[in-house]
């Protein structure tokens, strides 16, 4: 076993007692134990390497609309930011967007630091520009409200304890990335995310609606398109559903989210 130094241990004492974020617009207090900097520099090298594995689409009218999609949304939610009063945050976020051929995979999901990919398998459902925009609103909330930090933070502590966690981020970049994986799914289970909590599902079902609206699409796309997640997943499997809470009652938490959502839809 490795010695561990007192330096060590009063240093991640003094991040746990210091390691809480806000969400933006909900206030909630999350968990933060990894450094932006290393949270986003371990997604943009986790991404390229998710990407180098896939067979990405760029020029089909798919991939055209995911883009033209994506930074919408993306810019609705660097206006999000400013309207909370984080413009500085702003600057955290590099967008991207990728489309990936897979038609037996019906799922999205969304890294730190704005590193969103959306599977080809889903489009059936999504059907328009404005499924489309539910579906990547809810991914870019996810990113905004760093739900990707707060859960690894969170298997990071449980994995490893407060001085397993110290020595993981400086001295194993072996384990710590393991670890990453793990989170992200990015392990045997490719593409294949850990549910996020109930709490954080919801919470991105709220900002990504407002995020939705803003950036003119109609936010209520929503209820047909997990209506119809709902009726898909009835009889068969869908990864989409294994880490989003579906049927009836995300159903009825959205409709009650949607006079909130709509104040701020303008069409365009």
């Amino acid at each position: 076993m490795k010695a561990v130094s007192a330096l060590p241990i009063l240093l991640i004492s003094a991040g746990l007692l210091s390691g809480c974020a806000t969400v933006p617009y909900t206030g909630r207090s999350q968990l933060a134990l990894m450094p932006d900097s290393e949270v986003m520099a371990m997604s943009r090298s986790s991404y390229r390497e998710m990407l180098s594995e896939a067979k990405v689409l760029t020029s089909t009218p798919e991939a055209k609309a995911i883009d033209r999609v994506g930074r919408r949304i993306a810019a609705a939610a660097e206006e999000f930011l400013r309207a909370e009063g984080l413009a500085n945050r702003a600057g955290d976020f590099e967008w991207e967007f990728a489309l990936i051929d897979d038609d037996e995979t019906v799922n999205a999901w969304a890294m730190p630091g704005g590193k969103i990919a959306v599977y080809t398998g889903i489009l059936p459902l999504t059907e328009d520009d404005a499924g489309l925009a539910v579906v990547m609103g809810h991914e870019v909330a996810h990113a905004l409200a760093n739900h990707g930090r707060e859960r690894l933070s969170q298997l990071l502590l449980f994995q490893l304890g407060y001085t397993g966690l110290d020595l993981a981020l400086q001295q194993e970049p072996d384990t710590s990335r393991d670890l990453w994986l793990t989170a992200f799914g990015l392990g045997a289970q490719v593409g294949l995310l850990l549910p996020y909590s109930r709490t954080q599902e919801y919470e991105a079902d709220r900002i990504g609606l407002i995020l939705t609206a803003r950036a003119g699409y109609d936010p209520r796309a929503a209820v047909p398109f997990w209506e119809r997640m709902t009726k898909e997943g009835e009889g068969e499997f869908l990864e989409f559903l294994s880490t989003h809470p579906a049927g009836a009652k995300r159903i009825r938490e959205i409709e009650a989210m949607m006079p909130e959502a709509l104040r701020y839809y303008h069409p365009r």
